[in-house]
């Protein structure tokens, strides 16, 4: 039998597979240009291309949500990142543009399969709830800056700028595989005996509330990052009349460099008042996109990303905390797979009814109908986390669990 990593590397190997999984959802957005100019496509196609991978991620999440707490982290790690891999490996192949909807398809996959196992895995190789959701919130936002400024480099100033960024992501993907084979073997969660098949996500009763606090908190933080990626491609070219695609790429990174650091520094405050903190924060930051928009205001729009950065640290993190704490191990990776499934859904519904309606009104009236709609659901995350941020029961914390169980050793 292979040797196994050292319990620090396994905590650091989970956390990897969420960064490859944000790069990998992330990489196309400044290779998209690209195709446009090469290619002819329409921005009615670029938007189906789009779209097709947050639609069947959500597929992936409802149907597979839980199957790691049956076969393991490790299994659905591996095929989560041979799904990403290949959808990967398509892009830099790509002839036209209907190879891209095929990568996509593939990359819903693999990230729908990736993520709620890595996230389960932090909290069982970690030593605290806290240290695996404030690493959870940092490697989505290490993921998504890999993807907008390393990309953005690739694409302005090496040679291929339609392949290159895809052969460097599949490269770390199949070695990041390599890791993850290296993986404890017998991490299922699942009573002994207890088999997957195909069943809706069950939340238990005493976890509603939690669940609906944590899932309205992520899905504030998808769904005004979707928007602030579309305005802030359209401001970079309207404002700074360039088409330097590193410059867009360090731009779009803002929120996420910023929601970083605050998911470190935010790390010792309690799972429910991060999320209620983040959406009030986040419903201030909606407002002024408005303003940044209105204006043309690079500045402002830059200020705008700033504060969204750090109402997106605390959302997560926040979001992440409360399932990390009160979920048992038995059913963690599905309870993670209802925030996420939330959280696409409000990501996928919000970028396609903003194009929609910037292609027939144009992007200031467009952000004036959707953006009150977000602080409406920024205040209801606040309300959610404030009057429904405990079960109903106290139920065990992980790190009351992981206590329990070494003092039985």
């Amino acid at each position: 039998m292979a040797a196994l990593l050292p319990v620090g590397a396994r905590f650091w190997t989970a956390a990897a597979v969420v960064v490859v999984a944000l790069w990998s959802s992330g990489a196309p957005a400044l290779v998209y240009p690209v195709y446009e100019q090469d290619w002819g496509l329409t921005p009615a196609v670029i938007t189906g291309i789009f779209a097709v991978y947050p639609v069947v991620l959500v597929v992936v999440l409802v149907i597979f949500g839980g199957i790691s707490d049956y076969i393991g982290r490790r299994l659905t790690m591996l095929a989560g990142l041979g799904s990403i891999a290949l959808g990967v490996l398509i892009f830099a192949i790509a002839p036209d543009a209907a190879w891209l909807f095929i990568g996509r398809i593939f990359q819903g996959i693999g990230v729908g399969l990736a993520l709620s196992p890595a996230g389960a895995a932090l909290v069982e190789y970690s030593r605290s709830v806290s240290r695996a959701s404030s690493v959870n919130t940092l490697a989505t936002a290490v993921g998504l800056t890999i993807a907008t400024v390393l990309g953005g480099a690739l694409v302005q100033y090496a040679p291929w700028p339609r392949e290159l960024t895809f052969w460097v992501l599949l490269a770390v993907t199949v070695a990041l595989a390599a890791a993850v084979y290296f993986l404890p073997r017998n991490d299922r969660s699942a009573a002994p005996g207890a088999r997957w098949r195909p069943r809706p996500i069950r939340v238990p009763r005493a976890l509603r509330g939690v669940v609906t606090a944590a899932s309205l908190g992520a899905a504030t933080s998808f769904a005004v990052g979707a928007v602030l990626i579309s305005l802030g491609a359209q401001l970079i070219k309207d404002v700074l009349h360039t088409d330097n695609a590193l410059v867009a790429g360090v731009v779009l990174a803002i929120s996420a460099m910023v929601g970083g650091v605050v998911s470190i520094a935010a790390r010792r405050l309690a799972p429910r008042t991060a999320v209620a903190s983040g959406a009030i924060t986040g419903a201030f930051a909606i407002a002024l996109l408005v303003v940044s928009a209105n204006l043309s205001s690079l500045l402002l729009f830059i200020v705008t990303s700033v504060i969204f950065g750090a109402s997106y640290g605390m959302l997560f993190l926040g979001s992440l905390g409360l399932i990390n704490r009160y979920a048992q191990p038995d059913h963690r990776a599905g309870t993670l797979s209802v925030v996420y499934l939330v959280a696409y859904l409000g990501q996928g519904t919000v970028a396609i009814g903003l194009g929609l309606l910037a292609t027939a009104l144009g992007l200031a009236p467009a952000l004036s109908i959707v953006c009150p709609v977000l602080i409406g659901l920024a205040l209801a995350a606040a309300a959610a986390a404030i009057f429904f941020g405990r079960p109903r029961r106290e139920a065990p914390s992980a790190d009351a669990l992981s206590a329990a169980s070494s003092i039985g050793r």
